[in-house]
């Protein structure tokens, strides 16, 4: 190329332009392109704000940040990865910036912070290729400099920030809302004092991460959750603290899960006039509380539907039937029953335990309230699923009649009669309806829809012996109240009478004597008009039990005597022996002592010869206290002690609770203090194991008024 004179101007475009130039020799042009860099931007302070009014989750917090710990990722086997899981809305994100906010702090992250939002559970997720672009870009490095694949760009990623640890120091990344493993795995750091903190819906086991699954508030940090947040919008704001009882009752609606809580509280912020406890009407008489649980920008359904839309048929449909479980929680063996399999589908529960949308725990299965709800708005939706769900329904409620009457069967059970085939013992018959409580309970409520009336009012007969054992009052009530409702309305007068049976007996115990007689009252002319003999030779037994609560002896006599007449015409000596011992009390009240101990040793002897120990410790206890009236000091504690015998055969820890103080009373009258003041005690040990507070420490109390 020749030696150039001349000159050139250049213009805009893509060509240099050479016009009105001058060259002597040859000339050869190329087009040059000049780049002027600043420094390339960054984002390793893009980290969010904090929530406001975060609060609670101290046990989490300390958790994590011991795991973001520098000291500790110099020691072996560090924390380099940590994983946040749990439900939709139960508060991941806020818990994993807070922590982050902490630790930077406390300056353990001199190099930055990164924060990628993997939008997990959208239509458009974002891959780990994409994620690590982002994360790239935050570094400051070109786009131009970023390869293709992940691979390429995780290796460029580590190579970037294993510099700035050298150049500046530790760097934390918070990716934020994954829905895999997948997603994650490559924005994995590298080094030693990096960290990677990210939270997922799922548990993430893959990623060799420390595994801290979030769960819903306690009640403290939820009401503290609902005050703070009206206090933060108007620092005047009592609602919550004025109305203390009403504000546990809208966190326990709210299944105390931070999303549903913060709703709740816009909600009142929203209205500055609305009382706590008028939202929690609303809520609580709403057939979908998701309903209400939406602030126009943020709502309970959308999170979970979020989940359940990515579900697979398989888990999407059993997730449906947990719903339609009766009670909060369920067996194995009752999830079999719902899925319509001989065996539970463990593989699948599995999975949504594993996806936070199920919960595990002593062999059981539970959802979230708030979830339970979710599902069963998805059923109510579809004609299909309601069908499914439907049948899934009727096959629960047929295993827990099944199971219920052969335990009931077992409790009733006396020697001589044919063995009852499901249950071995009284105690395994009695551990079956311990565990399965709340659902039968749950169940025999299902009443209330024609479909299942009539096996749940079945249902709820069986349960009565059962909570009257376990003197489970509340529930027993319900579950009557239920039944004589259901009983009525399909026109079953004797299933309604022994529901009236029942629910007298409970009201009685609770002191609700006016209610009890009105129901055996009810239950008598029932039975009557059904020509029901031995059912109305209860009601008038039990009708007399309630009159001895107001002192009307004669009625009372006449009463157990109807009762003890119309058992020994239908033969039945069991029901006749207690017939007999409620007569005797009846004599007692009346002042007819010799006539009393009379009918409570019929009583007793009949309890022997059907061989009835539970009966006959009763008759025991009774003619104790016959003896005792009369004066009769050393009988009575020999009866009270055959009594003591029966009842702890029994484990019937609360009448056994009385016979103590019966003899503990004994005793003290026969000027024995020190073992009158032994029986007290032992008293109140029985009556707290009967779960009977008020009896044990009134029997703590006059133990502790003798002096030995």
């Amino acid at each position: 190329m020749g030696e150039q004179y001349g000159r050139y101007e250049q213009y805009g475009g893509d060509h240099q332009d050479f016009r009105g130039g001058e060259f002597n020799g040859d000339f050869t042009a190329k087009k040059v392109e000049y780049h002027q860099h600043g420094p390339a931007p960054t984002a390793l302070d893009a980290l969010p704000p904090k929530v406001a009014g975060f609060t609670g989750r101290g046990d989490q917090l300390g958790e994590l940040l011991r795991a973001f710990d520098p000291d500790e990722g110099e020691a072996a086997g560090a924390v380099l990865v940590a994983a946040v899981s749990g439900l939709g809305g139960i508060g991941k994100t806020a818990l994993a910036v807070e922590a982050v906010h902490k630790a930077c702090d406390k300056g353990w992250f001199p190099g930055g912070v990164l924060f990628v939002n993997l939008h997990g559970y959208d239509d458009d997720r974002v891959t780990a290729e994409q994620a690590l672009e982002t994360l790239l870009r935050g570094l400051g490095t070109p786009p131009e400099h970023i390869p293709n694949g992940v691979d390429a760009r995780a290796a460029l990623y580590r190579s970037v920030l294993a510099v700035r640890e050298r150049e500046l120091g530790a760097v934390l990344v918070l990716a934020d809302n994954a829905s895999s493993a997948e997603q994650v795995g490559p924005l994995h750091p590298g080094g030693a004092r990096h960290r990677l903190l990210a939270t997922s819906r799922s548990k993430l086991p893959q990623l060799g991460a420390r595994l801290l699954p979030l769960g819903e508030l306690s009640p403290e940090e939820a009401y503290e959750l609902l005050d703070r947040a009206l206090r933060i919008a108007a620092p005047g704001d009592a609602r919550v603290a004025n109305e203390g009882e009403a504000a546990a009752q809208l966190a326990l609606l709210c299944g105390h899960l931070p999303l549903a809580l913060q709703i709740a509280a816009a909600l009142l912020v929203l209205d500055r006039d609305k009382p706590v406890a008028e939202l929690v009407a609303e809520l609580a008489e709403s057939g979908d509380r998701l309903q209400h649980l939406d602030d126009g920008e943020r709502s309970v359904r959308a999170a979970f539907d979020l989940s359940y839309r990515r579900l697979p048929a398989e888990q999407a449909r059993l997730l449906r039937l947990l719903a339609l479980a009766p009670g909060p929680e369920v067996t194995a063996e009752v999830v079999a029953v719902l899925d319509g399999a001989d065996t539970a589908p463990v593989r699948v529960l599995d999975a949504l335990c594993r996806a936070h949308l199920v919960e595990r725990g002593s062999g059981r299965w539970r959802l979230h309230d708030l979830l339970r709800v979710f599902g069963l708005s998805v059923v109510k939706g579809d004609v299909g699923l309601c069908e499914e769900g439907e049948a899934a329904r009727e096959r629960a409620l047929e295993f827990y009649l099944r199971w219920a009457e052969a335990a009931d069967d077992r409790l009733r059970w006396l020697p001589g009669r044919r063995e009852p085939e499901r249950f071995a013992d009284r105690a395994g018959a009695l551990a079956w309806l311990d565990s399965e409580r709340a659902g039968l309970v749950a169940a025999v409520q299902w009443a209330r829809e024609e479909r299942y009336a009539t096996s749940a009012v079945r249902l709820s007969q069986c349960l009565a012996e059962y909570l009257d054992w376990r003197r489970s009052f509340d529930d027993l009530i319900t579950v009557c109240g239920v039944a004589r409702e259901a009983a009525h309305h399909t026109g079953s007068r004797a299933a309604e009478a022994s529901a009236w049976t029942n629910l007298g007996n409970a009201l009685q115990q609770t002191g609700r004597t006016e209610g009890a007689i009105d129901a055996h009252t009810r239950a008598r002319d029932l039975f009557q008009a059904v020509g029901e003999g031995h059912g109305e030779a209860m009601a008038w037994d039990n009708l007399g039990l309630a009159l001895r609560q107001v002192g009307r002896a004669g009625e009372m006599i006449d009463a157990h005597t109807r009762a003890r007449d119309l058992f020994q015409a239908a033969g039945d000596r069991p029901r006749e022996a207690m017939a007999w011992d409620n007569l005797g009390a009846a004599l007692g009240e009346a002042g007819r002592s010799g006539e009393t101990i009379d009918a409570h040793a019929r009583a007793r002897d009949l309890f022997q010869t059907v061989g009835d120990r539970h009966g006959e410790a009763r008759a025991w206890n009774n003619l104790g206290g016959a003896l005792w009236e009369a004066g009769r000091g050393e009988e009575a504690v020999e009866a009270y002690e055959k009594a003591l015998e029966g009842y702890r055969e029994f484990e019937d820890w609360y009448r056994a609770g009385r016979t103590l103080s019966n003899l503990a009373l004994t005793h003290q009258r026969a000027d024995r203090p020190a073992e009158a003041r032994a029986h007290f005690l032992q008293s109140a040990d029985a009556f707290t194991r009967a779960n009977a507070p008020t009896e044990a420490a009134q029997a703590r109390t006059r133990a502790e008024a003798i002096t030995p």
